[in-house]
């Protein structure tokens, strides 16, 4: 972990690259440092994943809106004020790539942070985490 997913209204598919965003959300998570200037999150932990709902329905219907969730997931531990710059860095990347959008339609964006502070049951079954620990 962490994980953030995009879930957006498949009606802005043919107006940006979703995969771009996907990465330049990703080199975003990966940039971000704690007070101690260590990196928040591990780089074999972090996943950006995008999904289009199969079904929306966006305010009132009466014209083609767009909607973007973004919602990360992290383990507990980091403060307060690392949440708050890693949420402004990453709605500041999400703002930039969908500035074009906005030019067009009408578009909603939303993103949050979600911390697990006890989980039941993490399990995990990685290789990638050793390609970037050395």
């Amino acid at each position: 972990m962490p994980h953030l997913v995009i879930l957006y209204t498949p009606n802005i598919e043919p107006e940006t690259d979703m995969s771009a965003l996907c990465r330049t959300l990703a080199d975003t998570m990966l940039e971000q440092r704690d007070e101690e200037g260590k990196q928040v999150y591990p780089t074999g932990g972090t996943r950006v994943l995008a999904y289009p709902a199969a079904h929306y329905a966006v305010a009132d219907g009466k014209a083609d809106y767009a909607f973007v969730y973004l919602n990360v997931r992290m383990a507990a531990g980091r403060s307060d004020a690392v949440k708050k710059r890693i949420g402004d860095a990453l709605l500041d990347q999400a703002k930039r790539h969908f500035e074009p959008v906005f030019a067009r339609r009408h578009i909603g964006i939303t993103l949050q942070i979600d911390e697990s502070p006890g989980q039941v049951y993490d399990g995990k079954h990685s290789n990638l985490h050793p390609l970037f620990n050395k």
